[in-house]
């Protein structure tokens, strides 16, 4: 039994609709700005939608956009593109039979920023807690979608998309429903979460040269970007899709995940655990690593995660299959990253084209690694993986095929 992708839908720094994304991405030019909102930071940067909440709710259209949080919003456009493309309607499927799986990293940081304040003067707002937990853009999503089967949020910090897609389609093969909408979503470019990340170590400080910031797998790279966004599957059985004449394109053959147990937010040095899950991904899919032609990787632009996935892509594929790094362009959204780089994937598989890396000029690893540099390459593509780590160790790779 294996699943199908019938939709595809992203909302991100590079726009709304997965085209302008997926234009944007074979480019190669990164989206990073100057941000003013986080000006007093060392990294006074990021990659944003180019979309105010305001504009974003004249794009839903619905009468209550204005209680809902911006990584909600983000999740519902997404999904109406991606539903749209597969060629469904909610005004007519069998609810019962549709879930919802949405992966979030942290929730509506720009929310919990808001009410604090508003603490001072007067009570917080009523909407606060409907709107601003890490289960408000599921929930939406299934009142939106009319859909009463199982409705899930996942979060297993950057990774928290890549699961929610595994978990969806775990749910389809067990038969729990007919059609999933999975993904993630995340909105918290904000002071108080670029600050952590800064006192962390974990972003960029390349403030004179904000568009080289995010360099993956590069030998200066010292940080990540923040960023934020959305990325939607429509899941159904293979069979299901075809019955009813949809075009399936890729199918999400395999799905692996473990955890590293080592440390809140660095990957185990010898990448063991995260290697056990391309393992697992690839036996899902009855695949073997010769198999694999392209690999879209978790690429963060950090030094820990950048040598330790490197390593690990050096060890699992010795054919060298070609290499892409999003973040490069897109930032780092997070709890949405594996959601939307998963997306991406499918659109590689579809069109036969690798990205390039952005920023990326000469490696820092093993030099037959075979990352796509300059610019985007069309190659035949019949099987990719994509990876995703996230803090407290949590490992997703999901593997795609033709």
């Amino acid at each position: 039994m294996t699943v199908a992708v019938t939709g595809v839908g992203l909302v991100t720094p590079a726009g709304v609709g997965k085209e302008t994304t997926w234009e944007r991405v074979l480019s190669g030019q990164p989206t990073t700005t100057p941000d003013p909102e986080l000006q007093p930071l060392s990294a006074g940067f990021s990659c944003r939608v180019p979309h105010s909440d305001a504009e974003l709710n004249k794009i839903l259209s619905l009468r209550q956009s204005w209680r809902l949080a911006r990584f909600t919003k983000l999740a519902l456009i997404a999904a109406r593109e991606a539903v749209a493309e597969a060629g469904l309607d909610p005004e007519s499927w069998d609810g019962a039979r549709v879930a919802v799986v949405l992966g979030n990293g942290i929730g509506a940081a720009d929310a919990w920023t808001t009410q604090t304040m508003r603490m001072a003067n007067q009570p917080p707002s009523p909407s606060f807690i409907p709107s601003s937990i890490v289960n408000a853009a599921a929930g939406e999503l299934a009142i939106l979608l009319r859909a009463n089967g199982p409705s899930l949020a996942v979060a297993t910090a950057c990774a928290s998309g890549a699961s929610a897609i595994a978990i969806a389609r775990s749910l389809l093969l067990s038969g729990a429903c007919d059609i999933a909408i999975a993904g993630g979503t995340e909105a918290c470019v904000t002071p108080l979460i670029a600050g952590s990340f800064h006192q962390l170590g974990a972003l960029s400080t390349s403030r004179d040269d904000p568009a080289g910031a995010s360099r993956p797998f590069s030998p200066d790279r010292d940080g990540f970007v923040l960023s934020e966004g959305a990325g939607i599957l429509v899941l159904e059985r293979e069979w299901d899709a075809r019955a009813r004449r949809a075009p399936v394109k890729v199918v999400l053959a395999g799905s692996g995940q473990s955890t590293d147990a080592h440390h809140p937010t660095a990957p185990h040095p010898d990448g063991r655990f995260a290697e056990a899950a391309v393992r697992a991904a690839l036996s899902d899919g009855q695949l073997v690593p010769a198999d694999v032609d392209h690999v879209n990787a978790h690429g963060t632009s950090t030094p820990l995660n950048d040598s330790t996935e490197a390593a690990l892509i050096a060890r699992m594929f010795p054919l060298r299959p070609s290499v892409t790094a999003p973040k490069g362009v897109l930032g780092h959204s997070l709890g949405a990253a594996g959601a939307i780089e998963a997306a991406l994937t499918v659109l590689t598989l579809r069109h036969q084209v690798a990205p390039p890396v952005a920023n990326l000029e000469k490696p820092d690893f093993d030099p037959e690694l075979d990352f796509v540099m300059g610019e985007a390459r069309k190659q035949r593509i019949e099987a990719a993986v994509s990876h995703s780590f996230g803090f407290g160790g949590h490992n997703t790779v999901l593997a795609f095929t033709t």
